[in-house]
């Protein structure tokens, strides 16, 4: 499963499928689309096209490789139901900016659930398959391996769920932008989406700057510098700059601690040198 889903929404569609369908079904559904026996996948709205190569099977006459046409259509949600929805997304600034930056909010179905509806499917009733095998089960094999590879579709590309259920991705970002926070949020994408301006070189050209006129002021500046130099303050911890470095270097191969060490030479040579201090 996780080979088809890596995502917290492809996890939870194959979920669903996995509700309505026996695990032997589903793990060779997983063995078909891993090995490329579903060719001509398609999605077209809320539908989901696909055709099957099956297996050879002379115990059943089966002589030569047959192919399997299957179909996945989704229940759309009404478009009443997704002005509802839409307008409860716009008035979230933690979901509406994630969605106008294409990326798929985790609490996106609790919007969903406060209309008593939901984004992905959760069983049976949100979707109608059909496949051409004699396999009376449905969902069959051909079917399952159809549907981890639109849950792999769906990992690269999540708004798929909103097309499935009868709203597009531009409708969506179309719809979130008339609200007040999506004017705002798409006046300042559109400020930050400027063309990059053609340059002629890599490189910073060099400029000329003319020297001051003034000798005197260019080399002893708009201020003079002070007459005398304040003492330095002592240092109140001893080696500080070592021990900032941490003990026992990799160059250090005495047994004795470094920082002990330097520490005693910084004391020596504050002793030796008070004067100067």
């Amino acid at each position: 499963m996780a080979q088809f889903s890596r995502t917290w929404w492809g996890q939870k569609f194959i979920a669903a499928l996995e509700q309505i369908s026996d695990t032997n079904r589903l793990a060779r559904g997983r063995t078909y689309a891993r090995n490329g026996k579903v060719i001509d996948f398609q999605i077209d709205g809320e539908r989901v096209t696909a055709q099957v190569r099956g297996s050879v099977n002379p115990y059943f006459g089966v002589y030569t490789e047959p192919l399997y046409l299957v179909s996945i259509e989704f229940q759309p949600i009404s478009k009443a139901k997704w002005a509802a929805v839409v307008a409860l997304m716009a008035s979230k600034a933690s979901l509406i900016s994630r969605l106008m930056l294409n990326e798929m909010p985790e609490t996106l179905e609790d919007s969903f659930a406060t209309l008593g509806l939901h984004l992905l499917p959760y069983g049976e009733k949100d979707f109608a398959t059909d496949c051409t095998c004699p396999d009376w089960s449905n969902p069959c094999k051909h079917i399952a391996g159809v549907h981890y590879l639109l849950a792999a579709e769906l990992d690269s590309d999540p708004f798929l769920l909103f097309e499935l259920r009868g709203l597009s991705r531009q409708a969506l970002q179309a719809e979130l932008a008339k609200s007040l926070l999506g004017q705002a949020l798409a006046e300042e994408l559109s400020m930050q989406q400027s063309e990059p301006l053609p340059s002629a070189s890599y490189f910073t050209k060099p400029q000329t700057v003319s020297a001051s006129p003034d000798l005197k002021h260019f080399w002893q500046g708009e201020k003079r510098l002070p007459q005398t130099v304040a003492p330095a303050t002592a240092a109140v911890v001893p080696a500080i700059l070592v021990k900032k470095q941490g003990d026992f270097p990799v160059f250090w191969t005495r047994d004795n601690s470094f920082i002990e060490t330097m520490e005693e030479l910084y004391q020596r040579v504050k002793t030796k040198n008070k004067d100067l201090l």
